[in-house]
Formats: C-alpha cells, sequence, structure tokens
C-alpha cells in the first residue's frame, strides 16, 4: 500500500509500505476512506516532536471501512464505517477509568501518527479497537464525521471545557486556524455573551465570524489588548484560548486575561514561552494545559446527527489519497491558499 512516511523535519514521502496486519487480539485494520492532516503534523515536520522518528507514518484521523479484527474486538467487525480517533484508549488504565484517555497508560493516548504508523495511508492498524473508533451514524457525510477526529473534540475540550465557559462570558481566541474556529463552534453551544477572534490573517478572521465570532482583530495592525479592554470595561477576557502554540501568542492570551480569569492552552509548542509571574502571581489566574482525551465525540457525533453542528464548513479543500504531497502543500500554506481543513478520500 501507499502512505505519507515522515522521514526527518521537512522531509516527507508519498511511498510503498508494508500493508497493516492484525498484531494484538484487540486490534483492527481499517481501509482508509476519508483522511485530513492536521497543524500538529506540521508541527512534526518542523521536528517540533521529536518522538516521531524517520520511517513512521503520519496522521491520526480517519473515517474508514473496518476490513479485520482480532479476536477480543466485539463492538466492531469487518465492513462498518468507522470514525478513527486521534486518541487511541486501552480502556482499563487510571486515566482511561477516569475519561483522560489522551493519558493512557496501557499503550495508548495519541500513539497514531506518534509512535505507531498512522492514518494517512490506505490502510492503518488501530489498536484497542473497542475503546479507540466509533461508529459513523447514518446520513452524515463522511467528512463531516472526519472533523470529530480531532479538532472539534481538541477545540471544546481543551479550550472551552479547560476553560470552563459559562453564559455570560467573554472569550478571546488567539488563533483563527482550524482549532481556533473548532473552539469558536465549541463556546457557542455554552452561550458566552461575546466571542472576540484575533489572528493576523483576514481569510481567517473572516472565517471566525462564520463560525461565530461577534469581534474579529487583526493582529497585524490593530492593539487586541487595547480592543479586549476597551470592551470589556478595562477588565479583560473571561476565558482566553490560545490556538497557535507560540511564545508570542501565548503572552499574549495571559495578557488578555482579566484578573481571576482562565487562559486555556491548546497550541502544540515546541520552544519555550515566558510566564511573567512577576505580573501575574497577584491577578488569580489559572492557566491550563492538555491533550485532548475525546471523552466528548459520543456527544458531538449527536449533536452532529442532530444537525446542531455543521462540521463540513471546515473543509475547503479536496483531494485523492494519490494527491498528497499537493495537499501538504495547499494546508501549509494556508495564508495564501484559505485552506481550513483539506480531505483526501479514496
Amino acid at each position: 500500500m501507499r502512505a505519507m512516511v515522515y522521514h526527518g523535519p521537512g522531509e516527507k514521502a508519498w511511498e510503498e509500505v508494508p500493508k497493516p496486519q492484525v498484531v494484538e487480539d484487540g486490534d483492527a485494520v481499517v481501509r482508509v476512506d476519508a483522511v485530513t492532516i492536521c497543524g500538529t503534523d506540521l508541527h512534526i515536520l518542523k521536528g517540533d516532536v521529536p518522538a516521531v522518528t524517520d520511517g513512521r507514518v503520519l496522521g491520526h484521523e480517519a473515517v474508514g471501512t473496518v476490513e479485520a479484527v482480532g479476536p477480543a474486538v466485539r463492538t466492531v467487525k469487518p465492513g462498518d464505517q468507522v470514525l478513527v480517533s486521534c486518541i487511541t484508549a486501552c480502556g482499563r488504565c487510571r486515566f482511561c477509568r477516569d475519561g483522560r484517555y489522551g493519558l493512557c497508560l496501557g499503550g495508548g493516548g495519541w500513539i497514531l501518527g506518534h509512535k505507531i504508523d498512522g492514518t494517512q495511508a490506505e490502510y492503518v492498524r488501530v489498536p484497542f479497537a473497542d475503546t479507540s473508533v466509533h461508529p459513523v451514524p447514518g446520513g452524515v457525510p463522511a467528512q463531516d464525521v472526519l472533523m470529530l477526529a480531532d479538532i472539534l473534540p481538541t477545540g471544546y475540550e481543551v479550550g472551552v471545557l479547560n476553560g470552563a465557559v459559562r453564559p455570560g462570558d467573554v472569550v478571546a481566541v488567539v488563533g483563527a486556524g482550524p482549532i481556533g474556529l473548532a473552539a469558536i463552534m465549541g463556546a457557542r453551544l455554552l452561550s458566552p455573551s461575546r466571542i472576540i477572534a484575533i489572528d493576523l490573517a483576514g481569510s481567517r478572521l473572516e472565517a471566525a465570524k462564520r463560525f461565530g465570532a461577534d469581534v474579529t482583530v487583526d493582529n497585524s495592525r490593530e492593539d487586541p489588548l487595547a480592543i479586549v479592554r476597551d470592551l470589556t470595561g478595562g477588565l479583560g477576557a473571561d476565558v482566553t484560548i490560545e490556538a497557535v502554540g507560540v511564545p508570542d501568542t501565548f503572552e499574549l492570551s495571559v495578557a488578555l486575561s482579566r484578573p481571576g480569569g482562565r487562559i486555556a492552552n491548546i497550541g502544540v509548542h515546541g520552544g519555550p514561552a515566558t510566564l511573567h509571574l512577576e505580573e501575574q502571581w497577584i491577578r488569580g489566574i489559572t492557566i491550563t494545559t492538555g491533550l485532548v482525551d475525546t471523552f466528548s465525540t459520543p456527544t458531538l457525533l449527536r449533536l452532529l446527527s442532530g444537525r446542531q453542528l455543521d462540521a463540513g464548513r471546515f473543509v475547503t479543500h479536496q483531494f485523492t489519497l494519490d494527491e498528497f504531497p499537493k495537499a501538504y502543500d495547499v494546508f501549509a500554506d494556508a495564508a495564501d491558499t484559505g485552506a481550513l481543513k483539506v480531505v483526501l478520500t479514496r
């Protein structure tokens, strides 16, 4: 089969690799029908995730059809269409029993495209299939369901829920890429009074308006700190969500917070950021970090089935699997291409 293979920082190739087989009793082998590229994949290609080694098949999001299962698998069977979650869960360890699947100690967590071969391929092996895939609801397009593999639960859990968004809150989202837009969409479910989106790219700020932002701030020519304070009587945002992963945006997110506010970091950071404790120690702020656990995926699937989430609006570009190199170029150059999420189908 063919797959997108990582060969060190800046190096990748769509090439022939062995087709995966059932190895453990709980495995499923899934034929990939639809797959996407994540901002985390771009971080990997920058060298920000050194645990990803030469020869690793990239990708951690897919919708596909089960081709084979191990003898211990009970919840899916060959022929079933499933959502392959970005998080794999053993289902038995301390953290899995608490619903913290991203911290799995039993061989799961974020392993696809990270510690084992991932989904940007014609086939993928999914360990712990009973607790790591979800049946695709009938009547919902595969590309819409695909958005629930990572970005929507990440924006909702690591941004909205970690940030404890409450009705009436002012929420500032720093970064209006796919994850920031997912946070905006998720925050809307909890009735904030105002959502402020901050980004450098005009196309992404326009997208933020479509996804539910009330105010957009162009950080290349406007002062977001002055605007947020003006909109909040000088206080700052109740919740700030960092959705980029660079030092400047993290430090801006902390500065935007009101006293007693909450800062939820989603961005994947490849280097240190400064926390000015000499200024913040007295302000009563809360900073949260984390990897998505995907405990919300069943809830989001129900909302998607009920047409309460319009996940399809994330998809801006479509390709076939053999166009992976082109799809990466388009996604990486989002400022010029306007790409939010690219979808590749069999």
